[in-house]
C-alpha cells in the first residue's frame, strides 16, 4: 500500500520546466520533513532538495540550487518541486520520501517518476 506517490515526469528538452508531485497520505506528510531525491543512470542516489512540516524551511543541494523550487499545499496534502532551466544531466527517476526527525533516515520512499532531458 503506497504512501506516497510521485507524478509529473517525462521528456523534455534542455532548457525545458517540469512540475514534479508527491501525493501523501496525511500521516506521512505530517512528518518532520519530506524531501526528493534523483537517481541517475549508473550513479547513487542524491538529495536534491527538502521541506519541513513545521516551519517550512526548505534546503537544497548546490547543483539545483537556483533552478529547482521545493513547495508544500498542506489542503491536498502534497509536496512540488518545479524545475526549471533543465540539463541533460538532470536525467534521473526522481523519488519523493519522508522522515520523522532531523536525525532520523528518510522513509516511505515512492515508487519514483522518470525524468528525461535531451539536448
Amino acid at each position: 500500500q503506497a504512501h506516497v506517490i510521485e507524478s509529473g515526469g517525462g521528456l523534455v528538452q534542455a532548457g525545458g520546466s517540469l512540475r514534479l508531485s508527491c501525493a501523501a497520505s496525511t500521516s506521512t506528510f505530517n512528518t518532520y520533513e519530506m524531501g526528493w531525491f534523483r537517481q541517475a543512470p549508473g550513479k547513487e542516489r542524491e538529495f536534491v532538495a527538502s521541506i519541513r512540516y513545521s516551519s517550512g524551511s526548505t534546503s537544497y543541494a548546490d547543483s539545483m540550487k537556483g533552478r529547482f523550487t521545493i513547495s508544500r499545499d498542506n489542503a491536498k496534502n502534497t509536496v512540488y518541486l518545479q524545475m526549471n532551466s533543465l540539463k541533460p544531466e538532470d536525467t534521473a527517476v526522481y523519488r519523493c520520501a519522508a522522515r520523522y526527525t532531523a536525525y532520523s533516515a528518510y522513509d516511505n520512499w515512492g515508487q519514483g517518476t522518470q525524468v528525461t532531458v535531451s539536448s
